[in-house]
């Protein structure tokens, strides 16, 4: 059985860290892995700990009256020096529930009104990109209200707010850079008929 060994912090970041593991296989052979990670120390890491706590909430928001578009963010990451769709997101900070974490961070990036609906073990956390970090992110569900603006946005953000409808998703779908997150749920929302959260009734 595969196992992981000594650990070594490489970095000590605020908001990403990089560690190098001992990564013992099943035939014994050792390695070295490397992962990246919200943890600030080796203690903390999901390998060690083998709890998920959620690092980061993605919001997925209806809008309108019809609730016939959903709240998307055009963002600029640097990691691929270009624009990408997304949903509004966010880290959860110490002892912040994750609900909470998703009115702020929605309000923060988008200046919309955010009424969570309960969403079950759909909205437990789930793991990003396993091959490269143990992150974590917990969706939240709910209805948006409100005009958006990027006041509240950070200086170091550049995000702009859209509110799409599914004309509009199926043409990013086709044409623009998607985080594959957003681009999954971006595809029910397309399918999906009159109200989009109605699927979450089986969650409960």
């Amino acid at each position: 059985m595969s196992r992981v060994g000594n650990i070594r912090q490489i970095t000590h970041n605020r908001f990403l860290n990089y560690y190098e593991f001992e990564a013992v296989h099943r035939d014994g052979r050792v390695s070295p892995y490397y992962v990246s990670s919200r943890a600030k120390e080796p203690g903390q890491l999901k390998a060690v700990t083998g709890e998920n706590k959620p690092d980061g909430v993605v919001l997925y928001g209806v809008y309108g009256e019809k609730r016939d578009r959903v709240v998307l963010i055009r963002q600029y990451r640097f990691p691929l020096g270009a624009y990408v769709y997304e949903f509004p997101a966010g880290l959860v900070e110490d002892g912040e529930d994750m609900r909470a974490a998703g009115v702020r961070e929605m309000f923060e990036e988008t200046g919309l009104t955010f009424t969570p609906v309960e969403a079950g073990a759909y909205s437990r956390p789930f793991f990003t990109t396993i091959g490269m970090t143990d992150e974590s992110c917990g969706t939240v569900f709910g209805y948006c209200s409100g005009n958006p603006t990027n006041r509240h946005q950070e200086a170091s953000e550049d995000i702009q707010v859209v509110l799409a409808d599914r004309a509009e998703c199926r043409r990013i779908l086709k044409e623009e850079n998607v985080a594959i997150m957003c681009a999954y749920m971006l595809m029910h929302f397309i399918a999906s008929e009159d109200d989009p959260m109605k699927f979450l009734e089986e969650a409960k």
